[in-house]
């Protein structure tokens, strides 16, 4: 075993929150095993503990900020 991580897969609107329920946009994978799902509103609370804690973060956060893709004039 090399102890690399695997690819993180990406996070989904199936995935939620840990503390509340919302989406999930940050991941941290515990160096124990296990994972913690959090929005970016309790992410943001938690991931300086857990990253000291020595967790790896997944951090998604960025996607709440991105423009989504239009249609052309005229397309439906």
């Amino acid at each position: 075993m090399t102890g690399a991580l695997a690819p993180a897969k990406p996070l989904t609107a199936i995935d939620r929150c840990d503390r509340c329920g919302a989406q999930a946009y940050i991941r941290a994978t515990l160096p124990v095993g296990g994972e913690l799902l959090f929005c970016a509103h309790h992410g943001r609370q938690h991931v300086a503990a857990l990253r000291d804690k020595g967790a790896d973060i997944q951090d998604e956060s960025a996607r709440l900020s991105e423009t989504p893709a239009t249609a052309k004039d005229g397309e439906r």
